[in-house]
This record gives structure tokens, sequence and C-alpha cells, in this order.
């Protein structure tokens, strides 16, 4: 959903992938989790923390958090994001270093190493 304000996503993390870790340079982001279990990593100007993601929780990302999030689960892990303002396009987001090593698990070769979010 696109609106003049933000947009909304539907995300859906496939069992154990671990995605690139991020910092957007004018969005914020606010996640509500529907169902599986997660983690996020955010990292700001003042600390450093893990948040456990499972159904109900929700978490905001402000402007200039590092942030990074994986699927801890055997099953999706599914949630909405909503970015205010609207995504300006890929040039938004940069990727560094983060808590984890990003992965996805491919469902005929194993293990790859990547991070990408997947939508739906």
């Amino acid at each position: 959903m696109d609106g003049a304000t933000g947009n909304m996503i539907h995300s859906t993390v496939p069992p154990r992938q671990i995605n690139r870790a991020t910092i957007h340079a004018t969005v914020i982001e606010f996640w509500y989790v529907l169902e599986g279990a997660g983690e996020i990593w955010r990292r700001d100007e003042t600390e450093e923390r893990v948040t456990a993601l499972v159904p109900g929780v929700s978490v905001d990302i402000p402007v200039g958090t590092a942030f990074q999030y994986r699927n801890v689960g055997d099953t999706p892990f599914k949630f909405i994001c909503i970015s205010m303002p609207p995504w300006p396009g890929d040039h938004e987001a940069s990727h560094l270093i983060g808590a984890w090593e990003p992965f996805h698990l491919t469902r005929d070769a194993g293990e790859v190493r990547f991070g990408s979010c997947f939508t739906v």
C-alpha cells in the first residue's frame, strides 16, 4: 500500500534467513509481527540491543539506526512494515556490518551466503 505520507508492506522471511544489516538515510520504519519468531539488532548513537520478534510485538527503526533481522525459527517469519515518508528507492538503504553474517537457505543447494528480504 502506498500513500502520500508513507507505505506499508507485508514481509515474509524464510526459516533461518539472516538479512543484511542496513541503515536508512531518511525513512523511519514501524514493524508489527504477525507470525513466526525473529530477532532484530538495532544500534544508534546511544545503545545497541537485540529484541525478540514474536507475534504481537512492534518495534520502530528511527532514521540513522543500523539494524539487521533474522528468522530464528523453522517456519516463515511474517511482519507488517510501515515506512514514513514513502520509500524513495534503493538509494535510501546503505549496507554495513551487523550482528550476524547474512544468509538464506536455498531449496536445493543448501546454504548460500546472501541476505535479502522477501516480500509478498
